[in-house]
């Protein structure tokens, strides 16, 4: 049903939902609150430290008004009162705002706090009349949103939704009955209008249980059969591998590298093609031993390729291949080459001419062809989707594949999702690495922080300073990397300070990190873009914001960019949130160096959720949102599939759906 039949949808709010991904009354049902509000629960915002995010009422005391400069950019301002406490409220880039509020009446309020100076503010909360909020009773959910909407526009919206829409699970009905599985239109409405939070708990369970029971069901169909048999020969001795590790590397391989290097090169000696995963925590050598597999290749008369998901990172790549490979021709292709420099790299490539090609998702393209290309490795393999892999497969005739993750996988969860490949697992570091000190911070304590990071700074130190999110959510509750960018220009006022993130180009983007590793910028205030590839070794502080919004996974490879070298260093993690499972999971980073384990316990602590970073960053399964779900519904879905396909209850339309489902998702790897 499209979405402007719904009262209260106009064309307007129809071009809104569409930016979130909205488009009929499917997707509505489908859109997961962010957050539950349970409006008993409110605080004095005068006992409120700086960045907390707080439930509190307050009552407006004077006219409110707006200061737009631009069109693009200002503000809208209110003067408020609690118990005789004075605050202000502030809403950037939302006009609409200044024609909701009115003066004497008394708002409840749901956003982030600032003090700034002897002023207190609210910034970009959500709110609504007192009278009518609390007649909504229990559990309220709040949505992510953008533009003019809110969120009684996208709650009264989802409402008419889930009445109208009629999901249907593609879960055979005898199955379904043998494991008691509730109907899943209950289900969606218990989501969304949730009676008690163990209700929510169930609900949650059984969406989770149909949308892992399409996915595995997606990968059984999709994956191709491992045991192909070998086309491309290499005729490298294992004495010339050995002298090429002691000739290029200047230091001893760890044991796990040399169990994995070992591993390799049985297998691209073997007679099935390679289709490995090699896994490895932050800083354990993993493109070391890529480059083993590399020189396999090569020697062998063979072209190689090597993947990467963002620029920094495949020229990062590439100037460690050209200085492992002097012998041989090593180029770049990436989205910021001149077109002219683009066709010449692929004339080299498609004439032979070319021995390794290092690259991003250029590299995909249909006209960049190889002479005779027969391994391809990609690093960050979760950051490349279905097509894009096929895509980079289909260059060659049955090539041997490599896959890297610094993203630490549940061995449970690597037995359900790479079931077809070989995983090599390098556990172990370089024993010249001190351990990261991980502290989680207060908001009593941030000033302190900062004045320890200037101190870090003094001594020849650099420092990054990683949000979330570019802008800020509607509801005030994330800081945006532009607005902390401003705040530290302000408070560290003697440092040089950087701005990266995924909205800037490409050249600016590599011209930023250029200037942090030549130390000509001291913080570095990010997003994720710094996630994977960045190796600055004088960066020895890590500040993580609004630490509760990324999976515990993600958070250990944040964290893996500093400690790159002998200096001792630290990683601070900034959280405003009450909630005892989210301070229970930063303790499990403050605790734990160990990857491996710290993925284990974030999954046995609250579910599969977080597995690849997926909750905050939506990059595994954007149906599943924000649901939060056991650990036992993943390996109940596995347990229906497998009991589906092995008695024969699959039928084209439960295939049809799940496919269509997850083949076009972009970050899930199906090899």
């Amino acid at each position: 049903m499209r979405i402007t039949s719904i009262k209260g949808i106009n064309e307007k709010r129809e071009q809104d939902l569409n930016k979130l991904g909205i488009f009929d009354t499917a997707d509505l049902i489908r859109y997961f609150p962010r957050a539950y509000l349970d409006l008993r629960e409110e605080q004095l915002l005068k006992n409120a430290y700086h960045n907390d995010v707080i439930l509190t009422a307050g009552r407006v005391i004077s006219l409110p008004f707006s200061r737009f400069p631009s069109k693009r950019g200002g503000f809208v301002k209110a003067v408020c009162e609690q118990e005789g406490f004075i605050f202000t409220v502030i809403w950037f880039n939302q006009p609409y705002v200044l024609n909701k509020l009115k003066q004497g009446e008394e708002y409840l309020f749901y956003g982030r706090v600032q003090h700034r100076g002897a002023e207190t503010s609210l910034v970009n909360p959500t709110f609504e009349p007192c009278e009518k909020i609390f007649r909504l009773q229990g559990i309220v959910p709040q949505y992510q949103i953008k533009g003019n909407l809110s969120q009684k526009v996208l709650r009264d919206a989802i409402s008419v939704s889930v009445t109208v829409e009629k999901p249907n699970s593609i879960i055979p009905s005898n199955l379904q009955a043998k494991y008691d599985l509730s109907s899943l239109f209950e289900a969606y409405r218990q989501v969304h209008r949730p009676k008690d939070f163990d209700s929510l708990l169930k609900a949650s369970n059984r969406i989770a249980i149909e949308e892992y029971f399409a996915l595995i069901s997606a990968f059984k169909f999709i994956k191709g059969d491992r045991n192909q048999v070998r086309i491309n020969h290499y005729d490298c001795t294992d004495k010339e591998l050995v002298e090429f590790v002691k000739l290029r590397f200047p230091f001893e391989f760890t044991d796990g590298q040399k169990k994995a290097v070992n591993e390799i090169f049985a297998d691209m000696k073997g007679g099935s093609v390679m289709n490995r995963l090699m896994q490895g925590d932050v800083g354990s050598g993993k493109t070391a031993v890529s480059m083993c597999s590399i020189f396999i290749a090569v020697k062998s008369g063979y072209q190689a390729v090597m993947l990467a998901p963002t620029e920094v990172l495949a020229r990062q790549n590439y100037n460690a291949v050209k200085k492992a490979f002097p012998d041989y021709n090593v180029e770049l292709l990436t989205g910021s080459l001149t077109a002219k420099e683009k066709r010449d790299v692929k004339a080299r490539v498609e004439n032979g001419f070319v021995n390794i090609l290092v690259g991003t998702h250029a590299i995909l393209t249909d006209d960049v062809k190889f002479k005779k290309l027969s391994l391809c490795v990609c690093d960050e393999q979760q950051r490349f989707g279905v097509a894009q892999r096929s895509s980079l497969l289909n260059k060659g005739v049955a090539p041997d594949v490599l896959v890297m993750s610094a993203t630490p996988i549940p061995r449970t969860l690597s037995l359900i999702f790479y079931g077809d490949l070989d995983i090599t697992t390098i556990s172990d570091k370089p024993k010249s690495r001190i351990p990261i000190q991980t502290n989680i911070v207060p908001t009593e304590k941030y000033s302190d922080m900062l004045n320890f990071i200037q101190n870090e700074v003094k001594m020849g130190r650099q420092a990054y300073f990683v949000c979330p999110k570019i802008e800020g959510d509607e509801e005030g509750t994330v800081i945006s990397v532009t607005e902390l960018y401003t705040e530290l220009c302000e408070k560290l006022s003697t440092l040089k300070i950087g701005l990266l993130h995924g909205k800037m180009k490409d050249k600016e983007k590599t011209a930023v990190m250029q200037d942090f590793k030549d130390k000509k910028v001291d913080v570095l205030v990010s997003t994720t873009v710094i996630e994977v590839g960045v190796d600055v070794p004088d960066a020895s502080v890590m500040v993580i914001y609004n630490a509760e919004r990324f999976g515990l996974s993600q958070l250990h490879q944040l964290r893996g960019r500093v400690g790159r070298s002998d200096i001792k260093s630290y990683c601070f993690l900034l959280t405003n949130s009450k909630s005892q499972i989210a301070i229970e999971r930063l303790k499990i980073i403050k605790d734990n160096t160990d990857g491996f384990k710290i993925s284990e316990q974030d999954y046995k602590l609250r579910g599969s959720g977080d597995f690849m970073g997926s909750r905050q960053s939506g990059k595994m399964m954007n149906d599943l949102g924000f649901l939060v779900y056991d650990t036992d519904s993943i390996f109940l879905a596995k347990k229906i599939s497998d009991e589906a396909f092995e008695s024969g209850l699959i039928n084209p339309i439960i295939k049809e759906v799940a496919i269509n489902k997850y083949n076009k998702l972009k970050d899930v790897t199906l090899n």
